[in-house]
């Protein structure tokens, strides 16, 4: 939880003048050149906490070439770049903290090449995660990728989101086959061909996957599909306590059980969901499941997740068995953001999130729950607990003072806590300019070798600057 002036050692130096706005005009149109105060202080913002901090401009772009000559040009003048998807992120990721050029992918819409035989899909960077699915769905083929926002492609690719079917089917970083990318002086790379696998020099793409920017813009992304489950079943159900349920997401995990989703609800959110999605859920610490497979491998995935819950005092599984069910069930799971901050009236959320190895996950849950008790903020937790990943939204006033220096202090504490279990500070959110003061206590001297690769292949800082490191 920084500021924008905590990144502000290192300014890009150019500026953005009228004969750099002429030659944008002139590569993408003049109507997809815009200034408006409104179209820049919607591109300086995401869906956090964080105050906008508008480009100088915004620019549409329509294919890689577009923005490679939008790269070099600001490049030329050492003017800085925001790549921008859907603004979907949670760490300040498209914030101008020094003004710049935004490139909106947004219109990088198309789908590209389905090589349905090799299991694959090549899409530009725009390409919403729902739209390819949708397009996918007659060849018995899905993209199982969920961060819960209806996100770019190259968005996603760019924060390594990850989201509700990690557990299962890994986060983008497994599931990315190759990239195309302008570099910071307009070059256009391919980072890798669509083989599964591969010997053949440094591994570029698993270095832009994650790098939210400030390396290169994604434009292309090869992505991994797999195949639609034959049976697909969901479950709700409650535990007397957050350690009961929280234990059984452990044993189930070590039992290599093959859940495709296992989310994490406690009290305080579940009662915050049934208000919001007008649903009846008993509230108590309560576990999302769904398991995917053939008919026979899900009865039996179900009936060994149910002698583990049953151990831990759990009552009565909820069955979503039919696809409109299972749907208003994940919504109300992907809306549990929103749902927290209706708890309050007239606040704001921060969302903020860790990740731990999955045996550490009951001290790091309790004792993140007893901090936010003793702090007296509203705070409800919700996490991908499968892969030891969990979510606090804290529900503050942000012109409390009191309330918002409470909110930092328990997670800072929290991000201690997961880095000392040797967790991370961010499991899917990214760092953004939000957490990027905890990349010291969580990498050390790594964070030189970061920066090294940051300044060989952003020697301007004009790559999206202020995000992951500081220069």
């Amino acid at each position: 939880m920084t500021t924008p002036q905590a990144t502000a050692a290192a300014q890009p130096s150019g500026s953005v003048d009228d004969g750099l706005l002429n030659l944008l005009a002139q590569i993408v149109g003049a109507e997809n050149l815009s200034t408006s105060a409104a179209v820049r202080e919607q591109h300086g913002r995401d869906e956090s906490y964080h105050p906008s901090s508008p480009p100088d401009a915004v620019v549409y772009c329509t294919e890689t070439e577009q923005v490679a000559a939008v790269v070099k040009a600001c490049a030329e003048r050492g003017v800085p770049i925001i790549p921008f998807g859907t603004g979907t992120s949670l760490e300040g990721h498209v914030a101008a903290l020094s003004g710049g050029i935004c490139i909106d992918l947004s219109r990088m819409d198309k789908i590209l090449t389905v090589n349905a035989e090799d299991m694959d899909v090549t899409v530009q960077a725009g390409v919403r995660r729902k739209a390819l699915n949708d397009y996918l769905r007659d060849t018995g083929l899905f993209f199982p990728i969920d961060p819960g926002a209806d996100a770019s492609l190259g968005g996603m690719t760019a924060t390594r989101a990850s989201g509700t079917n990690a557990v299962r089917y890994g986060t983008m970083r497994e599931n990315v086959l190759s990239l195309t990318v302008v570099m910071a002086d307009g070059r256009i790379i391919r980072t890798a061909r669509r083989a599964r696998k591969s010997s053949a020099g440094y591994d570029l793409t698993r270095l832009f996957v994650g790098s939210e920017g400030t390396l290169g813009v994604i434009t292309e992304v090869t992505l991994r599909l797999y195949g639609i489950p034959e049976a697909v079943l969901a479950a709700v159900c409650p535990f007397p306590d957050l350690e009961s349920a929280v234990s059984t997401v452990i044993l189930t995990i070590q039992s290599g059980i093959p859940v495709a989703r296992i989310e994490l609800l406690d009290e305080a959110q579940m009662d915050a969901v049934n208000k919001y999605s007008k649903l009846d859920y008993t509230v108590k610490p309560t576990l999302f499941f769904e398991f995917h497979g053939s008919d026979a491998g899900v009865r039996e995935q179900v009936e060994n997740v149910k002698a583990i819950a049953a151990d831990f005092g759990a009552d009565d599984f909820q069955w979503a068995t039919k696809p409109e069910d299972r749907n208003k069930l994940w919504q109300a799971r992907h809306d549990a953001y929103y749902a927290a901050i209706a708890l309050r009236s007239g606040c704001r959320g921060i969302a903020t999130d860790v990740c731990v190895p999955i045996s550490k996950l009951a001290e790091c849950i309790l004792e993140t729950r007893k901090d936010i008790d003793a702090s007296g903020l509203c705070a409800p937790i919700v996490g991908h607990v499968g892969d030891g990943n969990f979510h606090i939204v804290f529900v503050v006033d942000p012109d409390n003072a009191d309330e918002m220096k409470r909110a930092e202090d328990v997670n800072a504490r929290m991000v201690m806590r997961a880095i000392a279990l040797d967790g991370t500070c961010t499991g899917e959110h990214g760092v953004g300019y939000g957490k990027i003061d905890f990349l010291t206590a969580e990498h050390g001297e790594a964070l030189v070798a970061m920066r090294a690769v940051k300044q060989a292949l952003d020697p301007q800082n004009i790559m999206n600057p202020g995000k992951i490191i500081r220069i």
